[in-house]
C-alpha cells in the first residue's frame, strides 16, 4: 500500500511544484484603452485566459472601471496582476498571472509607454496614438513575443523598430513607396506600347 501511494504523492508534488516555477511566458495580455475605457490596441497571449472578444472586453470594462479613478500603478483583479499607467486620455495596461513579479511587468509598461513617447515625440494621446498605429504594434511586438519579454529597453525598442524621429510615419512611407511605384510601372509600360507601335 506505502508502494503505491508514494508514487501518487510524488506526481502532485510535481505537478504542484511545476505549477509555480518561474516561465518565460510572463506577459498574459497588454492593452491600450481610452478615457471612456475604449479599447484602442490589445493583444493577449494567453488563449485560455478570456477566449473570446466578448470575454476580453468585460474584462477590459472591469479593469477599467477599477483603475481610471485609482491613484495606483498595480490592481490585482479576476485572479490576475495589472499594472497600469495613464496619459492625458490614455490607459495602458500590462496583465500577468496573479504570481508574476510585479516590477517585471511594471518595467514592460515602462519600456511600453516611453518607447511610444519617443516614437510619437512626445505626444502620447489618443489621435496621435491612432495616426501611428503600425509603429504602436510593431513597438508591442518587439517589446513582447507570444508573452515572452524580448526587451525593456526603449532605446533598443525604438532601434529595432527602426523609426527615427527624422522620418516620416510608417503609413506615409509605405503609401509613398507603393505610389512610386505604380507610377514606374505606369511609365514603364507606356514606353513598351510606344516601342512595339514604333515597329
Amino acid at each position: 500500500m506505502t508502494a503505491q501511494s508514494c508514487p501518487r504523492q510524488h506526481c502532485a508534488t510535481t505537478m504542484d511544484s511545476a505549477a509555480l516555477e518561474p516561465s518565460l511566458y510572463t506577459v498574459k495580455a497588454v492593452f491600450i484603452l481610452d478615457n471612456d475605457g475604449n479599447r484602442l490596441l490589445s493583444k493577449y497571449y494567453d488563449p485560455e485566459l478570456y477566449p473570446s472578444m466578448k470575454e476580453q472586453k468585460n474584462f477590459e470594462n472591469n479593469v477599467f472601471n477599477k483603475t481610471h479613478k485609482a491613484d495606483n500603478e498595480i490592481a490585482f483583479l479576476e485572479g490576475m496582476t495589472i499594472v497600469y499607467k495613464s496619459s492625458i486620455d490614455l490607459f495602458f495596461y500590462v496583465v500577468g498571472s496573479p504570481q508574476e513579479n510585479e516590477l517585471m511587468l511594471m518595467a514592460v509598461l515602462n519600456c511600453l509607454f516611453e518607447s511610444l513617447s519617443q516614437m510619437l515625440r512626445k505626444n502620447v494621446e489618443k489621435r496621435t496614438l491612432l495616426d501611428n498605429m503600425d509603429g504602436v504594434f510593431l513597438v508591442v511586438d518587439e517589446i513582447i513575443d507570444g508573452g515572452v519579454i524580448l526587451e525593456s529597453d526603449p532605446q533598443q525598442v525604438i532601434e529595432k523598430v527602426n523609426y527615427r524621429a527624422d522620418d516620416s510615419p510608417l503609413s506615409e512611407q509605405s503609401v509613398a513607396q507603393v505610389l512610386q511605384s505604380a507610377k514606374e510601372q505606369i511609365k514603364w509600360s507606356d514606353s513598351k506600347i510606344t516601342f512595339l507601335h514604333d515597329l
